[in-house]
């Protein structure tokens, strides 16, 4: 195992050898203009006492020139991850110089080049472990410590950091900027950012209190920020926190930055949160795209409390910040925002993620065992986030919702700018509420798998309600069972039963009803099963229900069943056909769409796809023909097509109209819907490389060069395919963005026939890829280029020759292989 991997039990041995009171970072970035320059200084100066004459600090980059230990100079001992300590006191001041790499990948100390104004535009990244590629650290996140950035950068820059600057130095074309020492802080929620950013300002206050607001972008993206919308949602989310968890907001000001190239959806540095750019859209966007930036940006500010102000002592414990992090942004858009339909889209949306991923042979309790960190980079999943929400709300249901936020309240005054596990937080949920928590703890966060909820008829006619949970055996679930009666066109609720249940089987009074929707409300984390008769009804009036909540959880119905296999993905696509066009939430709309396209490609068997293929780009058709002139149904109606005619070309004569200026009317063509209709066209054919370039001149900006890069990967031409493939694995100089695109390009339109020949290869390749790529970049390697073969042998050859190969990869491909297994059982169980 590499050293740069580092464990639970070694970590913790450091944590009890070493106390780390003040780090200060010395970073010179005057040089990042250069694109030859490939390093930055960054000088680390460490204040810390030792119970231990011996230990490491944590350091990926360039070079380390010198180590300064209580004064005096020491031999550089660095393995390229580690660097060794000794001969250390009770009390220890230890300064390391040396050079770190500016990074392609989004890992570190990220920088990127604005081909549109030739700006340079630079921000860091580092959950779990890449804040060591910035400074010499403590890289585990039970090492708090108070940290002051001091910072070189060229002049006219904004340079900004978890706090606001306390000195500036202006010289001739650089300025060093230096910043308030922090609260005691983890390594890897510490933030540095620069570049020519657009800057908006505003304010918040409460009382007296008052918080400086930020919001910053590229400059080339300026005109397209949503800044007002932003700031109120931002406001609204301070205004709902601050009373919900009755402690102050803790960190000073509030930087909100979108910034290029980004792995995640957002971070939470206290003080300045780093939002992806995918964000801001440079032409129309959906309510349901903006609902999703206020839930992220909710989220996030959740964690200026959950993970920020306390903070979990290994990444065991990762749960205590982020379910409870996704279950505070969608429960505060919907309280504290205009998007009141948030738990709508989780149910609808969110949930799909943490079904699919506790559905894998992978899957782990939500208090997970992370060994080390390369587990823990992989555990940012369904089941951390999702699942964690889900059964959060399950939470609020058992204990009572005053209960819940009572335990948080005092949570976080007893462990305020400390470390926790699980056993922290159950104490204080147990005491405010008097109920039993260990053992709801072991029912729901200590076991995985995900229960199918079902009613069947018993011997006397009453109904049992059968929770068939697999090996995690029954949970207690208190849930809702909603009664609707279709009568006049209406699908209307006549009541709504309150159940708990505990057990396998448990007999229950259930009246006749048209559509039985068992977890009505969302109250519980189980896959809820349709009944027969309720089958039939959605399938005739599915859209007469006039509930967002219970129409996102018969969908979810739909979709579960689809890729259990328990329902035709014939009668599903026969279901969207005859619905989603009706669908008035358009964040359901586009995530029925998603799926259907999925089934689609996946669940249909392989001599019926010509013909759902065919039938699908129909129906996106005539979705977006129906449409509403400028609505948000239309706009997604219009994307569904575009992808659905990169798999079949019977309509690519209505593409070229729209790109010709024949569009719907009311439908905005901007550059990313123009780059969408484009790609279809490129792979099935339709479009060469010289259309394509013309577009990218076009629009000669990052996003136009990420799509250009994807459309000419996308022509269905053996020799571009092939080099697409080599592209991906060889080509070091691909940023994480370009090679996404490369990988994109090389899978579009489903065309197996042109890259089938590299299948064995893939497999040849892993491993390598695995130890000499940084994990971002290998987890796309490994994950975009699997093979979608016919049978899982080659596969399964692989697993069985490389038992020995690293966990986190082979985790990726165990998951890679169940996926494509999952889609032969789904095809092989479909109807003739």
């Amino acid at each position: 195992m590499s050293s740069a991997n580092l464990t639970r039990d070694e970590t913790a041995r450091r944590a009890e050898a070493i106390s780390v009171h003040r780090i200060r970072v010395e970073l010179d970035v005057t040089g990042a203009p250069e694109h030859s320059r490939t390093g930055f200084s960054t000088v680390t100066t460490l204040e810390f006492d030792a119970r231990e004459p011996e230990t490491w600090l944590d350091f990926i980059g360039e070079s380390v020139s010198r180590v300064v230990v209580n004064g005096e100079e020491r031999e550089v001992r660095w393995d390229g991850a580690r660097i060794a300590l000794d001969g250390l006191a009770e009390s220890n001041t230890v300064r390391v110089e040396a050079v770190g790499m500016y990074s392609r990948s989004g890992e570190g100390l990220h920088r990127f080049h604005d081909p549109v104004d030739g700006e340079t535009y630079l921000y860091t990244q580092y959950e779990p472990a890449d804040s060591r590629r910035l400074m010499a650290c403590f890289e585990q996140p039970d090492m708090k410590a108070a940290y002051t950035f001091d910072v070189t950068a060229p002049a006219g820059w904004h340079v900004l950091s978890n706090q606001t600057a306390s000195e500036v130095h202006e010289g001739i074309g650089i300025q060093r900027v230096v910043f308030a020492p922090t609260l005691p802080l983890s390594s890897y929620i510490t933030a540095v950012a620069a570049g020519p950013y657009a800057r908006i300002d505003a304010e918040w206050t409460r009382g007296d209190q008052r918080v400086d607001l930020g919001v910053l972008c590229r400059a080339s993206l300026a005109e397209h920020l949503e800044a007002d919308e932003i700031v109120e949602v931002t406001r609204q989310g301070l205004d709902f926190f601050s009373d919900a968890f009755a402690y102050p907001y803790p960190w000073g000001k509030y930087d909100q930055i979108f910034v290029p190239e980004y792995n995640l959806g957002a971070m939470e540095n206290p003080g300045l949160v780093t939002f992806t750019e995918g964000y801001i859209t440079r032409g129309a966007a959906t309510d349901a795209q903006r609902g999703a930036r206020a839930n992220t940006i909710l989220h996030e500010m959740a964690h200026m409390w959950f993970g920020d102000l306390v903070t979990m002592r290994w990444w065991d414990d990762l749960w205590l910040k982020e379910s409870f992090a996704d279950y505070m942004g969608t429960h505060a858009s919907a309280a504290a925002t205009r998007f009141t339909d948030a738990w709508a889209r989780f149910a609808n949306s969110r949930k799909t993620w943490a079904y699919r991923q506790d559905q894998l042979p992978t899957t782990h309790p939500i208090v997970a065992d992370i060994p080390d960190l390369e587990a823990a980079k992989l555990n940012f999943d369904g089941i951390t986030y999702a699942k964690g929400a889900a059964v959060l709300k399950q939470l609020v249901a058992f204990v009572g919702e005053d209960s819940f936020f009572e335990g948080a309240r005092r949570y976080f005054a007893a462990h305020a700018f400390g470390n926790t596990t699980l056993a922290d937080l159950l104490h204080t949920l147990e005491e405010v509420s008097g109920q039993d928590m260990r053992g709801w703890s072991r029912a729901w966060l200590e076991t995985s798998g995900v229960a199918a909820l079902s009613l069947e008829p018993d011997a006397d006619g009453h109904r049992v309600l059968v929770q068939d949970g697999g090996e995690a055996g029954p949970r207690p679930h208190r849930l809702r069972i909603g009664l609707y009666d279709l009568a006049d066109g209406r699908l209307a609720l006549r009541e709504r039963l309150e159940v708990g249940i505990h057990e396998e089987r448990t007999p229950l009074e259930v009246p006749d009803a048209d559509l039985v929707l068992i977890n009505d409300d969302d109250l519980t984390y189980a896959k809820a099963r349709l009944d027969e008769r309720s089958l039939g009804t959605v399938e005739q009036a599915l859209t007469a229900l006039d509930d967002d909540l219970a129409r996102g959880l018969v969908w979810s119905s739909l979709w579960n069943m689809t890729r259990d296999g328990e329902l035709p993905v014939s009668r599903y696509l026969g279901i969207v056909r005859r619905h989603a066009a009706s669908e008035p939430n358009v964040a359901l709309v586009t995530a029925v769409l998603g799926n259907a396209g999925y089934a689609v490609q996946h669940y249909v068997p392989d001599a019926e796809r010509p013909q759902e293929q065919a039938a699908w780009v129909d129906a996106t058709w005539s979705g977006l023909e129906g449409a509403d002139a400028g609505s948000d149904a239309q706009l997604a109606w219009a994307r569904a097509f575009a992808t659905a005619c990169a798999y079949d070309d019977s309509r690519s004569d209505r593409l070229e109209a729209i790109l010709a200026g024949d569009a719907p009317q009311g439908l905005p063509m901007d550059a990313d819907l123009r780059w969408l209709m484009l790609t279809a066209l490129a792979a099935t054919g339709q479009a060469d490389a010289e259309r394509i370039v013309a577009e990218n001149d076009a629009d000669d900006t990052a996003a136009g060069r990420k799509a250009a890069l994807r459309a000419l990967a996308s022509r269905p031409d053996p020799r571009v395919r092939s080099a697409a493939w080599e592209s991906a694995w060889n080509d070091l100089t691909l940023s994480n963005d370009h090679l996404d695109a490369t990988i994109g390009g090389l899978r579009a339109g489903g065309r197996r026939d042109l890259i089938a020949p590299f299948d064995e290869e893939y497999f040849a390749r892993i491993r390598d890829a695995w130890t000499q790529r940084s994990i971002e970049l290998a987890q796309r390697l490994v994950v975009g280029l699997f093979p979608a073969t016919d049978t899982t042998q080659l596969v399964d050859e692989w697993l069985a020759a490389n038992e020995d190969a690293p966990a986190a990869l082979r985790r990726l491909v165990i998951e890679q292989r169940d996926d494509l297994a999952r889609d032969l059982r789904v095809r092989a169980a479909q109807p003739a």
